[in-house]
Parts: C-alpha cells; structure tokens; sequence
C-alpha cells in the first residue's frame, strides 16, 4: 500500500516561508522525486525535481527561492519556500517516479498580498 502525505502548507502573507514535507509509504527503491502544484482549472505542474544522483531542476518561476531536498531512509521529499508569492498560491503535491499513479491529499499554500 502506498501512501504519500503531503504537509507543511498554509496560509502566509508574501514575502514568507514555508517548508513542505512529503512523508511516503509502501515505497521501495531508490526514486527521483518531485513536488507538483495545482491550481483549479489548471493542470498540475512541476515545480521542482530530484534526481537520484542529486541533481535539481526548477519551474523557471521559482528559482532561487525554492529548494527541493530528500531524506532518502525516510523516503520523505521536502519543498523550502522563500520569498513566497501570490502566484504560487496553489496545492502541493509530491511524487516520486515509479510510482506516478499515487498521489496524496495535497497540501493547500496561499499567498496573500
């Protein structure tokens, strides 16, 4: 059973900071690992990626103020958020490869002006 919980959002003004964690269960291996976001009545997006030898790619929007990391003994990806903006107001969800067809509940980030 798979399970990934995704938390750590909220609701702050801009300018602030958040730091999302994703805790998985029920997965094995060695994965890359990503956090996505969504907003209604848009597709869900890549926000940043973990590769398993390290390497980081970003939404062009948030670089220099996000930063993907990983625990990989606790398959657990984490999202540092600075400088947050009203645009990336959105639910945050992770994901890690291999198993793309499992996705948490999400955890709900909002900017505020």
């Amino acid at each position: 059973q798979v399970q990934l919980v995704e938390s750590g959002g909220g609701l702050v003004q801009a300018g602030g900071s958040l730091r999302l964690s994703c805790a998985a269960s029920g997965i094995s291996g060695f994965n890359a690992m990503g956090w996505y976001r969504q907003t209604p009545g848009s597709h869900r997006e890549l926000v940043a990626r973990i590769s398993t030898s390290g390497s980081t790619i970003y939404e062009d929007s948030v670089k220099g103020r996000f930063a993907i990391s990983r625990d990989i003994g606790k398959n657990t990806v984490y999202l540092q958020m600075n400088n947050l903006k009203p645009e990336d107001t959105a639910i945050y969800y992770c994901n890690f490869d291999g198993y793309s067809g499992y996705w948490g509940q999400g955890t709900q980030v909002t900017v505020s002006s």
